[in-house]
């Protein structure tokens, strides 16, 4: 059964999505405790007391998955947390009562209890609840999730992500990873190498070197795979990558042919890639398990950067066969390609969202780039962000938001990784160690 909160969340987003102001929003739901002016969403409050230490010894990681937790919630854009200064109420065991009253007093909302523990061996477990402080109820049950102590990152990102989906009755992203191309070095000498971290820029991995030019890295369904382009040979392949034993090898090894803009099938059996041969180049596919190639389109013209709807039935990809770069909808065996880009200015770098609703892209118009989202068909298209260069968007495991990068202008110009709420709110940088781009946004793990 759908939360009262849960509800409200539902009331602001379609709020959002028609951008009704404050009068027609009370006309039609009622009078709303959230202020919505322009279609903005004033943030939930909720209260995050630090979680109880049940030993000695998880003292600190109790503060470290608070932080965590909160933070995540915070990033959202959705919530604000109410400051510990200001709690009346101190949580002092995890299966005390909770003075309800208190938190109402400092109108916390939402209010979010839990307790850290950790055995001899090293191994952690957190447990915690939420609760519905104006209901003065509990929302779903207490749940708790354990880890080694290398993992306790983990643990907040899956305790934030329950928080998140019973409080906004969405599906989580929090316990997620990218993979994006590591950046060093003056512009015009910059080495780049794949690397993965959280969604949040911790735990940075490097998966190869700097003595071979990567780019555009994608995840597997399961995120176990990366496909990436690669110009080890001198010549762009596609090599494929074991992300458990960073083990990679060349995908295809066609002579006298390049290929590049590789991606996965949603049942990762099939891969989609672009190929060169002489002046032209074509969409072709790939099943893995028997190496079997298949040519999809054979226009005169330069077709590339292929993603699967989330069903698998139809590609959209990006194509100059009109007279300039614009995006286009064919069935997943190829056939006819229908044309969905009709604004002003040129497209590329289509992918399709997760909830199949939407098609993310980059668009290039009087000088300017941005990233963008447009229905399936090609209508609603709407920009969500405009700077001198945005580009590779790829989505977060439940569609809400997109990664992308960014580079600044000038001979020094620099690139770094942002995210964005598909309204078009919250543009956060994403912290990483050096420049970074191609961010690839791997499933729930």
């Amino acid at each position: 059964m759908m939360t009262r909160l849960a509800r409200l969340f539902m009331a602001f987003a379609t709020l959002i999505a028609l951008g009704l102001t404050v009068p027609q929003a009370m006309a039609q739901n009622g009078p709303l405790r959230i202020e919505i002016t322009e279609g903005v969403v004033e943030p939930m409050p909720f209260a995050l007391p630090q979680f109880v230490a049940e030993t000695p010894d998880a003292t600190l990681r109790a503060a470290e998955l608070t932080r965590v937790i909160a933070t995540d919630l915070i990033g959202t854009g959705l919530f604000r947390e109410i400051p510990s200064d200001a709690h009346i109420s101190r949580v002092a065991s995890f299966g005390a009562p909770v003075q309800f009253a208190d938190w109402k007093a400092i109108n916390a909302q939402a209010l979010i209890t839990g307790a850290v523990s950790q055995d001899p061996g090293g191994r952690i477990t957190v447990k915690f609840r939420v609760w519905d402080v104006f209901a003065g109820a509990e929302l779903g049950q207490g749940m708790q999730f354990t880890a080694t102590a290398d993992g306790w990152r983990r643990l907040a990102h899956k305790v934030a992500d329950q928080v998140y989906s019973r409080l906004t009755g969405e599906s989580p992203y929090f316990d997620s990873r990218v993979v994006f191309v590591s950046e060093t070095g003056p512009k015009n000498a910059r080495a780049k190498r794949l690397a993965i971290m959280d969604y949040d820029g911790a735990n940075v991995q490097y998966l190869t070197g700097s003595d071979a030019i990567v780019l555009a890295p994608r995840f597997s369904p399961t995120g176990d795979r990366v496909l990436y382009t690669s110009y080890e040979t001198g010549a762009p392949r596609v090599h494929v990558l074991n992300v458990g034993d960073v083990q990679s090898r060349i995908f295809q090894a066609n002579d006298g042919v390049m290929s590049f803009a590789p991606r996965f099938s949603p049942d990762g059996r099939v891969v989609v890639y672009s190929l060169t041969n002489g002046a032209n180049t074509d969409i072709w596919a790939m099943d893995i398990a028997s190496g079997a190639t298949r040519r999809l389109t054979s226009a005169p013209s330069i077709e590339t950067a292929p993603s699967f709807s989330p069903d698998g039935s139809r590609i959209v990809f990006e194509s100059d066969r009109s007279g300039s770069q614009q995006l286009y909808v064919m069935p997943a065996n190829g056939g006819e390609a229908q044309r969905i880009s009709f604004g002003e200015g040129r497209y590329g770098t289509p992918v399709w969202s997760p909830r199949g609703d939407q098609i993310a892209f980059t668009k290039q118009n009087k000088g300017r780039f941005h990233i963008g989202v447009m229905r399936m068909d090609g209508s609603e298209e709407r920009l969500l962000t405009a700077s001198f260069l945005d580009e590779s968007p790829s989505w977060s495991p439940n569609g809400r938001v997109v990664m992308f990068t960014r580079e600044t202008q000038g001979a020094q110009g620099a690139s770094a990784l942002y995210s964005v709420d598909i309204s078009g709110r919250n543009l956060r940088r994403v912290r990483t160690p050096a420049g970074a781009s191609d961010p690839s946004w791997g499933p729930l793990q």
